[in-house]
């Protein structure tokens, strides 16, 4: 199938189009990152895959508007970004940290809209919805915010040695933060597609069991996978990521092709 949709690029980023491609994966970004994070799965997983990044407000090409500190209108203007941008082929979501609980409620609303979820959702490095830990983080001085990004990691030191760069990166992840940790929990909702749950085992974020608790969110098939490391283990282990979401993809176009 050939894609040909109209791609709103204000939110959703595209560094490697693979129009012929037979799926999309939409990629959710951690709390103050950006679409540029998924450059280098973009560039693994291309052409099997079209990969698209979500870009929110407050960073980079979008650093002089405004964060969205309110995560149901997030959600919400994410989900019409990506309705403005569909172009008939099935999609897979994959959210990291705070991204995971997006794609989470993105597909929530495509299956509350349209009656059709994504064709599956690959969540990594966040407690579930229903066991969201809420927290203070977002209402820490300068400092406080720079010492959280230090210990979770993902962020070059160097950006935050640079007074300018480190500005921004403060404003983006206390307005993420703000979203994130003062959402309230989510009981009892159920995606209808499979769950994927990636994690590190020292992620001070999420548990083992809180990753596993993500089985509770979907009506379908749950796997569970866990890796040595921290919050940001797929900075160590990209080409076992990638290798995830790849076998995924063929699973999918697999049971796509056995009922036609």
């Amino acid at each position: 199938m050939t894609g040909s949709g109209k791609f709103d690029g204000e939110w959703i980023h595209r560094f490697h189009p693979a129009d012929d491609s037979e799926f999309r994966i939409v990629c959710f970004p951690h709390a103050g990152g950006s679409a540029s994070y998924f450059y280098a799965l973009s560039e693994a997983l291309s052409p099997e895959l079209d990969v698209l990044a979500v870009q929110y407000p407050g960073r980079q090409d979008r650093r002089a508007e405004g964060c969205v500190e309110n995560f149901a209108e997030l959600a919400d203007l994410t989900y019409a970004a990506l309705r403005r941008s569909e172009d008939g082929r099935p999609t897979v979501f994959f959210g990291h940290s705070m991204g995971s609980v997006l794609a989470f409620e993105v597909a929530r609303r495509y299956q509350d809209d349209t009656g059709a979820p994504p064709a599956w959702l690959l969540a990594s490095g966040y407690p579930p919805p229903s066991l969201l830990r809420g927290g203070t983080v977002h209402r820490r001085d300068d400092d406080g915010i720079i010492d959280e990004l230090r210990s979770v990691g993902g962020t070059d030191p160097v950006y935050l040695e640079n007074k300018h760069l480190r500005a921004s990166i403060v404003f983006a992840v206390r307005g993420d933060y703000t979203a994130i940790e003062t959402h309230p929990r989510v009981i009892g909702v159920r995606l209808d597609c499979p769950v994927t749950m990636l994690v590190g085992t020292d992620d001070p974020h999420t548990t083992t069991a809180e990753a596993d608790a993500w089985r509770e969110h979907t009506t379908g098939e749950f796997s569970l996978h866990v890796f040595q490391g921290g919050h940001f283990y797929l900075d160590e282990h990209g080409q076992e990521v990638n290798d995830i979401i790849s076998a995924t993809v063929r699973d999918l176009s697999a049971a796509r092709k056995a009922v036609r």
